[in-house]
């Protein structure tokens, strides 16, 4: 408990949650979201000549909404965490900080918790928007928590990954820039991979277990997964591997986020004795 409070992450809290500029964005965020589903239940009855939502609509809806939604956390979370330190580093303030009797730990836990806590305020907060689907079915209430879950598991990782390039490059751009690159390719990158591979694949006698790997890594073939399983067994069919793919996630991207929170903890402080 005393690594997650610590004053590191009070400060963090005070400058991120009083600041006017982070409800202001949370108010055109939500109302973004409010005009989106209330456009696509007023255009839905307009095709059908009638105020009834089906549920294979609403679930559709609920279903564009997640991945705009993904698409917003794989955006915001870089810019959010990219400069955490390299930012210190830049307003001389890090050494400051380093002098403190916080642990390294405490310092890049705090950092990134308190990064990424107002992207989850902004994801609980969307939560009554989400749950209207609930007034026409379609989805159950465990897909939505599943969802949920899902987001909050995507936003640790890919912040781990922006604190470990604010840690190891001093530059905030070029740490921005790293970033967005790692996140560019964990979603396109490995989209177009995996697709390739399926193409060439075509023609491989047996099973071509190559697409697996590229879409164990995409978030977006997990989201899909979530909505429609049986998209992700007719992959396993084809690729000759029956482990769940959500699970070789949930392994690789636990193993690269430890990766990262470590190196991150590690290169921190300067060692002591080394001579320039």
């Amino acid at each position: 408990m005393r690594l997650f409070l610590n004053p590191v992450l009070i400060k963090e809290y005070k400058l991120r949650f009083r600041s006017f500029k982070s409800f202001l964005g949370l108010m055109f965020y939500l109302l973004a979201v409010s005009i989106f589903v209330a456009g696509f239940i007023f255009l839905n009855s307009q095709s059908m000549g009638s105020a009834f939502v089906r549920p294979d609509t609403s679930r559709m809806m609920f279903m564009i909404l997640s991945f705009i939604q993904l698409g917003l956390v794989l955006f915001i979370t870089p810019g959010l965490t990219a400069g955490v330190i390299s930012g210190e580093r830049e307003k001389q303030t890090l050494n400051i900080l380093l002098t403190t009797t916080q642990s390294s730990g405490a310092i890049i836990i705090g950092k990134l918790v308190s990064s990424v806590s107002f992207l989850m305020l902004m994801i609980f907060a969307s939560l009554p928007i989400y749950s209207i689907v609930f007034l026409f079915g379609g989805i159950s209430p465990l897909q939505l928590l599943t969802v949920l879950g899902y987001y909050m598991f995507i936003i640790f990782v890919f912040g781990s990954f922006g604190v470990l390039y604010s840690t190891l490059i001093r530059k905030t751009i070029v740490s921005m820039i790293s970033t967005y690159g790692t996140a560019l390719f964990f979603t396109a990158g490995t989209a177009f991979l995996m697709v390739v591979s399926l193409q060439f694949g075509n023609g491989v006698q047996g099973a071509n277990p190559v697409p697996y790997f590229f879409a164990m890594l995409n978030p977006f073939a997990i989201l899909l997964g979530i909505f429609e399983p049986g998209a992700l067994e007719d992959l396993g069919r084809q690729t000759g591997i029956k482990f769940p793919l959500w699970a070789a996630q949930l392994i690789s991207y636990t193993l690269l986020f430890g990766a990262a929170i470590f190196i991150s903890i590690r290169k921190l402080r300067p060692k002591a004795g080394t001579k320039r």
